[in-house]
C-alpha cells in the first residue's frame, strides 16, 4: 500500500493562517479526511483492496484497486461493478450528511453542543463538503456517479466522453458564478477551490485525450 503527502498542504495552510481562518481550514481538513473514510469503509465492505492513501491540501484521498477486467465481462458483470463504484462514491458524502443529521438531532432534544469541533461550524462544514463532492466534475464523487451512471445506459466510451463534457461546462459554470461572488465576498479560499477544480478539470482532460488516443 503506498501512502504519499503533497507537500502543498504546508502552503495551504500557511495561507489560511496569514489570512486568519486556519481554524476553519483545519475544521474543513479533518472532516475531509472523516469523508474519505466513509469511502474506505465501504471500500472494505464491497470487499475492494485499497491501494494508495494520499495525504493532500483538501483532506485524504483513497484510491482502490481496479477491476482490469471491468469492460471486457459480460454486460451484467459489468454493471454489477458500476453499482459498486457508484455505492462507493456515494458513501463519502453520505457519510457527512449522517453527521450533519447527528448534530441537527442532539441539537434538537436540547443537548448543546459548544464544541467546536460538532458545533454549528461543523454542521456548515459537513454540508459544505458533502455539496462539494456532488458537483458533477470527474474525478469528484459526483463526477464518479454520473459517470457510472452513463456507462451503465450508454458504455464506457460515451461515458467518458459525456463525464469530460459535462466537466468542463460545470467549470465553466463555476468560474463565472465565481467571479460574481468574489465581487462581494473577498475570500481567498474562493480562488483555492476554483484553482483546486480547475486542476482537476485540465488533468482529466489530459487523460481523456490519452483515453481517445487509445480507443
Amino acid at each position: 500500500m503506498r501512502i504519499t503527502i503533497d507537500l502543498k498542504i504546508f502552503l495551504f495552510a500557511l495561507i489560511f493562517v496569514i489570512t486568519n481562518q486556519i481554524e476553519i481550514y483545519a475544521i474543513l481538513m479533518i472532516y475531509a479526511v472523516i469523508h474519505e473514510l466513509g469511502h474506505l469503509v465501504c471500500g472494505l465492505i464491497l470487499k475492494l483492496k485499497p491501494e494508495s492513501f494520499n495525504i493532500t491540501p483538501f483532506g485524504l484521498q483513497i484510491s482502490f484497486k481496479a477491476d482490469l477486467d471491468l469492460y471486457n465481462t459480460k454486460v451484467k458483470k459489468g454493471t454489477k461493478v458500476c453499482l459498486k463504484r457508484m455505492i462507493l462514491a456515494i458513501a463519502g458524502p453520505l457519510t457527512n450528511f449522517l453527521i450533519v443529521f447527528i448534530l441537527m438531532a442532539l441539537n434538537n432534544v436540547g443537548i448543546n453542543v459548544n464544541n467546536i469541533l460538532l458545533g454549528e461550524t461543523a454542521i456548515y462544514a459537513n454540508i459544505l463538503i458533502g455539496i462539494f463532492n456532488l458537483i458533477p466534475i470527474y474525478p469528484l464523487d459526483g463526477g464518479r456517479i454520473l459517470k457510472e451512471i452513463i456507462n451503465i445506459r450508454s458504455g464506457m466510451k460515451k461515458s467518458y466522453y459525456y463525464i469530460n463534457k459535462i466537466s468542463n461546462i460545470t467549470m465553466i459554470c463555476l468560474m463565472f458564478i465565481s467571479s460574481i461572488l468574489l465581487l462581494y465576498i473577498h475570500n481567498i479560499a474562493i480562488l483555492i477551490i476554483l484553482a483546486y477544480l480547475g486542476y482537476l478539470v485540465i488533468r482529466q482532460n489530459k487523460i481523456y485525450k490519452n483515453f481517445v488516443a487509445l480507443h
